[in-house]
């Protein structure tokens, strides 16, 4: 049976780097050998059941460790391992849209340039769309994190 560990650590922060916490927490997972997804605002790690249950207190000790003050811990069976959609032609459509407008390849902007590109494609909806910050942060050649860096910036 394959299992899905969903977990948060706090304190968040919305600028720069990930906090050691979380990038402690995620090592340990990987050490694991699970299958590791790393986001801003949680990481989901899955594989096979026992090797969850295994990961978990390793997992927790490392983000306590490392400065965590609250660790939130989600488990799940069943769909755990979830095959990768491809994202809707129109999320494409916004993102060419964007750049014949800024005249470049998203990914060939400079930080700036990125930032203003996600504030356009916030203005279209594209973030309302399925895998919208996965495909943005693939064509802006930057992280995740870093995306929602940007649409956690005052405009």
């Amino acid at each position: 049976m394959e299992l899905r560990a969903e977990f948060t650590t706090e304190p968040f922060r919305g600028e720069g780097d990930p906090p050691e916490h979380a990038v402690r927490a995620r090592e340990a997972a990987a050490k694991a050998g699970l299958t590791v997804d790393f986001g801003p605002l949680g990481t989901t790690a899955h594989g096979d059941a026992d090797a969850v249950l295994d990961a978990l207190p390793e997992i927790a000790r490392a983000a306590l460790a490392s400065g965590a003050t609250r660790l939130t811990l989600q488990v799940s069976a069943g769909d755990a391992v979830v095959a990768p959609e491809a994202p809707p032609p129109t999320l494409h459509r916004l993102i060419h849209e964007v750049e014949a407008q800024l005249g470049a390849p998203l990914a060939d902007l400079d930080r700036p340039g990125k930032q203003h590109a996600v504030r356009l494609l916030e203005e279209r909806g594209a973030f309302a769309m399925r895998k919208a910050v996965v495909t943005i942060a693939a064509a802006l050649g930057v992280t995740r994190f870093t995306v929602y860096n940007y649409l956690n910036r005052e405009h």
